[in-house]
């Protein structure tokens, strides 16, 4: 079982700057990112994996306009048919499915809209079988949906990728009980090992969290992304230096100490250092 990944869980993000060196230089200032461009000089757009130690954690292209922001993407069967059930379910096609690389051998991609408006990316994997690090510094760590109507969402996801939206301690997120299966399969006794560590039930099937918007927020209905790191002051004092914007101080939450980021160019991201309780 070398896929990392089952139909329904998030498993790449990418950024399209409007100054793509310059995003690459502010994320390998932050993290430590390496850079392999994957496009050829001659085509219009640029697009470059990041790694860590070797290891895939996201991509950076060129083309993107403002605001910039993180794009989630979510492995799915059939880009095609899954598309057409989040059309059907009240979403709006945005990037028709289309093959990527020679002979569409990296993957097939689509995105859409979600009955809210926020963008959200199809993957069905081929050669890119999603980041191959999550969860350690400088790599994915959750997908959230920040939305203003929870009950709205539940049913758009739970038609179109069979989410299930559950309380977790306090918070919401998206399960798929597939995915606690598959987790306990690649790595015999997770759950045993979670619960050992005092996390809630069913966090083995969580796939990516729900946040409810405050009525005050005026911020659009969207996909944000959280990063892991070691150490969430030092990430968020090293953002400052290289440019960024800290909207808001690390704070002590449940299980983690988290800092809001936004990158030189507008882009917005969580940093956050899990910390389990004594």
């Amino acid at each position: 079982m070398s896929d990392r990944y089952i139909a329904g869980v998030p498993c790449w993000i990418d950024l399209t700057p409007p100054d793509m060196d310059a995003a690459m230089s502010f994320y390998q200032g932050l993290f430590g990112w390496e850079f392999e461009e994957r496009t050829p000089p001659s085509a219009p757009v640029r697009y470059a994996y990041a790694r860590l130690e070797g290891e895939t954690v996201a991509a950076i292209g060129s083309g993107g306009g403002e605001p910039a922001a993180w794009n989630s993407y979510v492995w799915v069967d059939d880009a095609d048919a899954a598309l057409a059930r989040a059309i059907a379910a009240g979403g709006e096609q945005v990037v028709a499915p289309t093959d990527l690389g020679p002979d569409g051998a990296v993957g097939r991609m689509a995105t859409f809209r979600d009955a809210e408006g926020a963008l959200l990316g199809l993957w069905q994997p081929r050669e890119n079988r999603g980041a191959e690090r999550v969860n350690a510094h400088g790599s994915l760590n959750f997908n959230v949906l920040h939305t203003r109507d929870s009950a709205t969402a539940e049913v758009f996801y739970r038609a179109v990728l069979d989410w299930e939206a559950i309380d977790v301690g306090d918070g919401r997120m998206w399960a798929l009980p597939a995915y606690g299966d598959f987790l306990e399969q690649l790595s015999p006794g997770n759950r045993e090992r979670q619960a050992e560590m005092g996390a809630p039930a069913r966090f083995d099937e969580a796939v990516a969290a729900l946040s409810p918007m405050p009525d005050d927020d005026d911020t659009a209905p969207h996909w944000g992304v959280t990063f892991a790191v070691d150490d969430a002051d030092a990430t968020a004092v090293r953002a400052g230096e290289l440019g960024a914007s800290v909207l808001q101080e690390p704070v002590d939450l449940p299980w983690v100490r988290a800092a809001v980021i936004r990158d030189p160019q507008g882009a917005v991201f969580t940093a956050s250092q899990f910390v389990p309780p004594a």
